[in-house]
Order: C-alpha cells, then sequence, then structure tokens
C-alpha cells in the first residue's frame, strides 16, 4: 500500500497554524495585565530611579494601592469652563469666607505679613479649591498617580479609555495624546509623593484628594508640596491638611510665582493663572478677593 509523505507546502501551512496558536496562547501577545499586576513595570521604574526596593514591593503590595481606572478616567471627561463658579461669589460663600478670615486671623495676617499676599487672596483660593478645608476630595492620591504613570502601557491604557462613560468619550486620538502627555506628568508627581511622605513620615497610600491628584485644603500637587509647602504653624511638620500649613503654603507659592504687596491687577492674574490654568478660576478668585474687602 502506498502512503503518501506530507508535502513540503503541506508542512509549511501545518508550521504556520503552529506559529499562529502559539502567539495566540503567548502573554507576550498583547493579553490583558491580570489584576494585581498593572504597577509591576512601574515598580521596577522606581526602583531604577534610586527608591529602594524594599520599600516600593512593600508599598505596591499594599492592598489599598490599586489601578484605578474609574478614578483616572474622570480626569479626561473634566471641563474647567463647565464648573458653577458663580457658587464661590454667592452670599453664602461670602459670608463663610469671612467668617473664615475671622477664625484665622493671626495665621492670615502672618502669612500676609511675611509672603505679601493679601489675606482675602489666600482666603479665595482655598474657598475655591476646597470650600475652606470642607470637601478635600477622597481619592486615593498614590492610585490615582501611579495609575497615570503606567499609562505608556497601551493595554492599561485601554482600560482607562473602556472606563470613561460613551457619551462623555472624547476623540480616541485626543485622549491617547492627553494619555501619553499625562504619564511622565504622572511619573514624576508620583516620585514626589512618596518622597514628600518619606520626609513627613506619612503613608502615602493614606493622604486623598482630587481625580487630578491634588491634596490637602491647599489642593498642592505633590511636586509643590515638596518645594513650596510651609509649615505655619512651628510643628515640625508640613501638613497640607493642617490651615496654617495650607494658608502658609499658598502665600509661598504665589510669592515664588511673582505676587508682591501692590502688584497690578494683570499681574495678580498671571500669578493666579500659575495656580490653576483657567481664566474662569482666576476670574474667580480676584472677583471674591474685591468682596471680601468689601
Amino acid at each position: 500500500m502506498d502512503i503518501k509523505m506530507p508535502s513540503l507546502q503541506t508542512k509549511l501551512i501545518q508550521y504556520l497554524i503552529f506559529i499562529f496558536f502559539f502567539i495566540l496562547s503567548s502573554p507576550l501577545s498583547g493579553q490583558e495585565i491580570k489584576k494585581g499586576n498593572e504597577f509591576d513595570k512601574l515598580v521596577r521604574q522606581l526602583i531604577h530611579d534610586g527608591f529602594k526596593k524594599e520599600k516600593m514591593d512593600a508599598l505596591f503590595s499594599r492592598e489599598s494601592v490599586f489601578f484605578d481606572p474609574d478614578g483616572v478616567s474622570l480626569f479626561f471627561v473634566h471641563s474647567e469652563s463647565s464648573l458653577d463658579y458663580n457658587q464661590f461669589t454667592s452670599k453664602k460663600s461670602i459670608k463663610n469666607a469671612l467668617k473664615y478670615i475671622t477664625e484665622h486671623k493671626i495665621t492670615l495676617e502672618q502669612a500676609q505679613k511675611i509672603y505679601g499676599v493679601d489675606k482675602t487672596i489666600i482666603t479665595a483660593i482655598l474657598l475655591v479649591e476646597t470650600r475652606l478645608g470642607t470637601y478635600l476630595g477622597k481619592r486615593i492620591v498614590m492610585n490615582t498617580l501611579a495609575t497615570m504613570a503606567a499609562l505608556t502601557d497601551k493595554r492599561l491604557r485601554e482600560r482607562i479609555w473602556n472606563a470613561i462613560p460613551d457619551k462623555k468619550k472624547p476623540k480616541k486620538a485626543t485622549f491617547i495624546k492627553k494619555a501619553e502627555q499625562r504619564s511622565q506628568w504622572g511619573y514624576e508627581e508620583l516620585k514626589a509623593l512618596i518622597k514628600y511622605s518619606e520626609q513627613e513620615k506619612i503613608s502615602p497610600e493614606k493622604i486623598r484628594g482630587s481625580y487630578a491628584g491634588a491634596m490637602g485644603i491647599s489642593q498642592f500637587m505633590p511636586s509643590n508640596a515638596l518645594k513650596l509647602a510651609k509649615d505655619g504653624n512651628n510643628d515640625g511638620k508640613i501638613n497640607l491638611f493642617s490651615h496654617a500649613d495650607a494658608i502658609f503654603s499658598v502665600a509661598n507659592y504665589l510669592k515664588h510665582h511673582g505676587w508682591k504687596p501692590g502688584i497690578a491687577r494683570q499681574k495678580q492674574h498671571k500669578v493666579l493663572f500659575r495656580y490653576n490654568h483657567s481664566n474662569y478660576y482666576v476670574d474667580t478668585l480676584l472677583k471674591i478677593s474685591d468682596k471680601l474687602k468689601g
């Protein structure tokens, strides 16, 4: 009986089929990164950049530290111009701000004297940022920044994209561009957060803040907390959840960016724009300050 051997063409087809299924089953084929492993690459980068391996492994293994697509997705749908800034110039808001100035009179006047920043401007910032410390944000800042930093990986980026409600999705190209830009920013802020936490002996995963990673009554980003935050009550710590430290930190921030006593309105606008790149925001601060001065 004749037994036909497979032709060279048949062998080639069989080989290609084998390779195809091998690639599909490979962990390198673009499969979803398993939950809990999203920060593996990020941890290696932090260690490479000088952070101690034992500390990073311990920090990122904590249950409260996790990839947060739901929180970070807010970053890509937020619109500054859609915020109702009029709420901060209402009679009720101004009344609360005047009460705040009375309650923190000594600290505000000290900050005004040392840094040359009007107490009404400091108060206006705290009013708009956190309603004078009554609304601080609920997101774990470390998770926000670590998630943002991890978006160099296309697979993780896709999970953020999928978390954005369909009706609020920007154009995909716009999203990708912003994610790529913000990934490095998130990484730098994450490093600053870890350094700030070590400096102040705080567990970074316990710090909560905004959807963008801002923290404390003054809503400082970690890099600003590291460089410009001040100890306003002389307790040897810089705690942005303390009113005294938040007041002094805001004043120092504005002085650092060019605020001086008696500066022109146009210059005031330019300095305040550094705090939040929004003309709506700055105009509201100046309106509040005017109302507080009576």
